[in-house]
């Protein structure tokens, strides 16, 4: 599991019941190229609440945000945007939420941090500092 355990490090996650579905659909077909993180992104789904799209907070990463977060102890701030795999572009600021980062933007609200590993085993705490809303994706 990437991220840790802990409650103090599990914050409240919220997504979309339009996205639910195919963000676990993405997941478990992720499961033999990268099981890893796709196991990751599994459990986060499964632990999130579940809100109607017309009731989802503005504040609340969901696929398509632009989210600026920071991590690594704040010397890494960053402005990306949250998209599904086949759309990401880490040249354009856009990344997968199969990817950790990704997996730890989804549902977070503004404010709230996430304890996560990298690829490369290092933990992190990721801080969401605000969130746009863009076109929702399809």
């Amino acid at each position: 599991m990437q991220h840790q355990t802990t409650n103090d490090w599990e914050p409240e996650i919220i997504v979309s019941d339009v996205e639910v579905d195919k963000l676990l659909g993405i997941a478990n077909a992720a499961l033999e190229r990268d099981p890893e993180i796709a196991e990751d992104l599994i459990a986060e789904i499964e632990r999130a609440s579940v809100l109607a799209d017309s009731q989802l907070p503005k504040t609340v990463v969901r696929m398509g945000s632009e989210v600026e977060f920071e991590a690594d102890d704040g010397r890494l701030r960053r402005r990306v945007t949250l998209v599904f795999p086949a759309e990401a572009d880490i040249s354009r600021g856009r990344i997968s939420v199969l990817t950790p980062i990704g997996t730890a933007l989804i549902g977070l609200s503004a404010g709230r941090s996430i304890k996560w590993l990298t690829r490369d085993g290092r933990e992190q705490v990721l801080t969401v500092l605000a969130v746009e809303q863009t076109a929702v994706p399809a």
